[in-house]
């Protein structure tokens, strides 16, 4: 079964406060269901029309698990604390294999 993946990049952080929050809530919500966090706040080079902003790519053992996660009231309540402390891109996308 392919894995899920969660990509989130940041167009815009405007409340540090709100982003600590909830990069603090966001992984006890994740981690339990299974969140494998590969990538989170490193360096970023972007090509072509892309934008080096901050990025999260999070693993999971299926495209379901991801959504599961997500939809989840306690990672719900992580992105309500975030609020509108940042403008994200965020993605669920089902790997390949």
């Amino acid at each position: 079964m392919p894995k899920g993946y969660l990509v989130v990049c940041y167009r815009e952080v405007s409340d540090l406060e709100k982003l600590k929050t909830y990069a603090e809530l966001a992984p006890k919500a994740m981690v339990p269901r299974g969140a494998n966090i590969l990538a989170r706040d490193g360096r970023v080079t972007a090509f072509e029309d892309g934008l080096a902003e901050r990025t999260v790519v999070v693993e999971f053992e299926s495209y379901e698990a991801a959504l599961e996660a997500y939809q989840s009231p306690e990672y719900q309540a992580a992105v309500a604390a975030l609020g509108d402390g940042a403008v994200r891109d965020l993605r669920i996308v089902e790997g390949v294999g």
